[in-house]
């Protein structure tokens, strides 16, 4: 069986890619989709349907043109892994996970300890919580090959 993971959350650091790297190594049967990371192209997506003159009016079309993949995305996933990085606040992550309860798909999440009090709901809807990309890795060679 090939497992479709998604990838959602933080787009700074390379978190995405040591997972992949990681999941290679180990020739895990998984093939993983994500948000669009390049945050111009995110911040663009509403452009294609009319300049606006407001900033809120911009991000909200975007965000509804973004919300198409996210959606569609999640929906076809078997698991997710939600990535809450230190820096910036993921609140569009925090939908994601919001969405994989609503939807019934298993979520992991992905964070530092300073975290786990301003996450704890969002933990305690996941299947698990990781702090390094490798530990997700495990998770997932166990999930995926285990007989």
């Amino acid at each position: 069986m090939q497992w479709t993971v998604y990838l959602s959350g933080e787009i700074h650091t390379d978190w995405r890619d040591q997972i992949k790297t990681g999941s290679q190594a180990i020739d895990l049967p998984v093939a993983f989709t994500s948000a669009v990371t390049d945050h111009s192209a995110s911040d663009a997506a509403g452009d294609v349907l009319g300049a606006e003159s407001s900033s809120f009016w911009r991000d909200h079309k975007s965000s509804k043109i973004n919300s198409l993949r996210t959606r569609t995305m999640i929906e076809r996933s078997d698991i997710a892994v939600i990535r809450f990085g230190e820096k910036y606040k993921q609140w569009n992550a925090a939908f994601d996970a919001g969405i994989c309860a609503a939807l019934g798909t298993p979520f992991i999440t992905l964070h530092d300890e300073e975290l786990i009090h301003p996450l704890k709901e969002v933990d305690g809807a996941a299947m698990g919580w990781a702090q390094t990309p490798d530990q997700v890795v495990e998770i997932l060679r166990y999930v995926t090959t285990m007989p």
